[in-house]
């Protein structure tokens, strides 16, 4: 599935695809692990594992810009992950940070766990600093903090 969606920041569409595992390229894989790792382990300087055995659960939202991985996803179904569906390593290139594609990605995934699940309650791992982002997006912090690979999250649901 694609869906293109017009960022008003900027004029370039934002090709979102929708992948299972198994319909990623080898090219695409090897783009959004780039991704993933050059954030989530390098600009976040977390020494993890990152390749978790997970993602071949998982759909994975990809956004594109002119062929290049931009913003990325993975959801999973209830009870894969969490009890309830989830999304999870949300990232986005460093250097497409300020058009608003965070917020572009989200609403594909949200939009993704509602159409491929059939449901609407949705469960995340959130760093702390981007609760008031994720609470512009409808969820809500649950519980208290704690320490996920040394960095501060809060779990947080929309429903």
């Amino acid at each position: 599935m694609v869906i293109n969606i017009l960022c008003q920041v900027r004029k370039y569409m934002l090709d979102i695809k929708v992948k299972k595992f198994d319909e990623l390229s080898l090219q695409e894989l090897y783009k959004l692990l780039q991704l993933r790792s050059e954030i989530f382990v390098v600009e976040q300087n977390c020494v993890y594992q990152d390749i978790d055995g997970k993602d071949e659960k998982a759909l994975h939202i990809i956004g594109f810009e002119n062929d290049e991985v931009v913003a990325y996803t993975r959801i999973f179904s209830p009870g894969d992950y969490f009890e309830y569906a989830s999304i999870g390593r949300v990232a986005v290139h460093s250097d497409y940070r300020n058009y608003g594609y965070g917020k572009v990605i989200m609403k594909a995934s949200i939009k993704a766990v509602k159409e491929r699940y059939t449901c609407n309650d949705i469960k995340i791992s959130a760093q702390v600093y981007l609760t008031k982002f994720y609470n512009d997006l409808g969820f809500k912090a649950i519980g208290e903090g704690y320490l996920e690979d040394d960095i501060p999250h809060i779990a947080m649901i929309k429903n």
